[in-house]
């Protein structure tokens, strides 16, 4: 590991225990506290929490580099756990020829052209759930949903959807250590390894689809035939896990602020700001690493060549030096330039998807119900980068 200067603040905590995991706002007031970049001693690595730090990071892809890596394990001295993701873990120009495709595929037109299937999915589910009346607003709503709308889009079959869930808990416990969190998500994910891998092949995804038009690309010459079936894993790790933490924190967040419900429930088209400052005040992905490929400076402070450096997304969307009352959930609050998507080259190339999701979700729940009534505390699911609940018992009542 590089040796990091002395004079960097220090912060002595360990951001994937279980107590940072369950509550980290105050950690994260005290890392931004402490100054622009912190040491965390216990990983040898260096963390950004205020947002222009993060953003600075983020936007700087040359220095701060993703291809040796978006966990802890640095690929320029460590083998990788599997084959580096040809979007995430990779830079231009490998980066700019994967993203040149997915960013076709999902582009706002292809938004467009999906709405109406994801609209007519939403509206039958929310009827459904309004005759129960009681639901856990995870199981039922935040996981349904995009394990139905997704994997359609994607050309999936429909047996064995689930296994998606604990593969994207996998691989995002896996971007930090080897702790606990990721032995036992890497158990439960072993006997779905052939599952995930059968259904990343041409022959097993829907003509037309997302993951049959990655192999369109193959016959263009843009891709490469074992590059393909990398693009689809991407689509299979990052497409579900994260859109089902987005719309559970949502739920968690207007149950939980009734006045902002009330505002919601009068005006459905406040259906995406009210998404969006969700995805603000409850980050569904927490943090992500970088590494300096070269010596550098970020804010006046020295970094070696080969530092890890871990991005606070969460704790940028909540930087007071940002927001206005940043501890406050409003969803008539722009929260554009917020983190949670990422940021610059490497902003998740299906935010378009998951935005689409939660405006769909949110604005006919808006519509049909007039409350959205707590039941008990929430159970939450720790992950070493996400931010997630595992149940979330509510009471919905209809309009």
């Amino acid at each position: 590991m590089s040796d990091i200067a002395a004079d960097i603040p220090v912060v002595d905590f360990d951001p994937f225990s279980d107590e940072f995991l369950t509550d980290p706002y105050d950690y994260h007031r005290r890392m931004r506290d402490a100054g622009p970049v912190v040491h965390i001693p216990k990983y040898g690595i260096l963390a950004v929490a205020r947002h222009a730090e993060v953003h600075g990071v983020l936007n700087d892809w040359q220095t701060f580099i993703s291809s040796a890596g978006v966990g802890l394990a640095n690929f320029r001295t460590e083998k990788p756990f599997r084959p580096p993701s040809l979007i995430l873990e990779a830079d231009p120009p490998q980066h700019t020829r994967s993203r040149t495709v997915l960013g076709r595929i999902l582009s706002p037109r292809t938004v467009q052209q999906i709405r109406p299937q994801f609209q007519a999915v939403a509206e039958a589910l929310i009827d459904r759930l309004l005759e129960k009346g009681t639901i856990d607003g995870v199981k039922e709503l935040g996981e349904a949903y995009p394990l139905k709308v997704f994997p359609d889009a994607v050309g999936l079959t429909e047996d064995g959807r689930e296994n998606l869930l604990a593969y994207g808990d996998m691989v995002f416990n896996a971007f930090g250590p080897r702790n606990q969190l990721l032995i036992n998500a890497a158990k439960r994910v072993e006997p779905l390894t052939d599952w995930i891998m059968t259904n990343c092949q041409r022959q097993h995804l829907r003509p037309g689809g997302f993951g049959d038009q990655i192999y369109q690309a193959v016959e263009t010459g843009e891709l490469t035939e074992t590059e393909a079936p990398m693009l689809v894993r991407s689509f299979l790790s990052a497409g579900v896990d994260t859109t089902v933490n987005g719309i559970g924190n949502a739920l968690w967040c207007l149950a939980n602020h009734p006045d902002q419900w009330d505002k919601l429930h009068a005006n459905p088209a406040l259906a995406r700001q009210a998404f969006e400052e969700s995805l603000r005040f409850e980050a569904a992905v927490q943090t992500f690493f970088r590494t300096a490929s070269r010596d550098c400076e970020l804010a006046g402070v020295p970094i070696r060549s080969d530092t890890k450096m871990l991005t606070f997304l969460a704790s940028a969307n909540r930087d007071p030096r940002q927001w206005q009352d940043p501890d406050v959930f409003d969803i008539e609050r722009r929260a554009t330039g917020h983190m949670t998507f990422g940021s610059g080259l490497h902003g998740c190339v299906g935010q378009a998807v998951a935005r689409l999701e939660g405006e769909l979700i949110l604005s006919t729940l808006a519509r049909r119900v007039r409350r959205i009534e707590p039941l008990g505390p929430p159970t939450r699911r720790l992950n070493n980068t996400l931010r997630a609940l595992a149940s979330l018992p509510l009471k919905l009542h209809a309009a």
